[in-house]
């Protein structure tokens, strides 16, 4: 009786360390709220440090979170009329739908809304507090 010996080439077998390595995929949190600033009616969103950061781990938290969606609301100061401000939160909102969308998120997984100059923030008779007002919330919703 003969038997046949295969020689294995050390380069071609994978050599893992599975002790030291997890085996489960660390399960990422909710990022806190994002919340972005404009200027006086406008609804331009510039992408900076801070939000290209939220995106990174918020992208995350999704990709392990299937039914979980964005929601975006944007909100005016208390200048103008109600329905001009409505108009402008949505496009504010839409300013970073659009932001979202060019990184990579489905659009059916942005809910967007509009507040307008309802729900400030701050206080509407001052022009720090109507600075503060001028703003798109971005929460994740489980």
């Amino acid at each position: 009786m003969t038997s046949k010996i295969n020689l294995v080439d050390q380069k071609s077998v994978n050599i893992n360390d599975t002790l030291n390595k997890p085996q489960v995929q660390k399960q990422a949190i909710i990022p806190e709220n994002l919340v972005t600033y404009f200027a006086f009616d406008k609804s331009d969103f510039n992408a900076d440090a801070h939000s290209n950061k939220y995106f990174d781990d918020s992208n995350t938290f999704l990709s392990q979170n299937p039914k979980a969606m964005f929601s975006i609301t944007g909100y005016t100061d208390a200048v103008g009329t109600d329905d001009y401000n409505l108009a402008l939160g949505y496009r504010r909102a839409q300013s970073v739908q659009h932001y979202f969308e060019s990184k990579g998120v489905p659009v059916n997984k942005i809910i967007l809304d509009s507040k307008g100059e309802k729900d400030p923030a701050d206080d509407n008779n001052t022009s720090a507090g109507r600075a503060n007002n001028r703003r798109t919330v971005l929460t994740i919703k489980k």
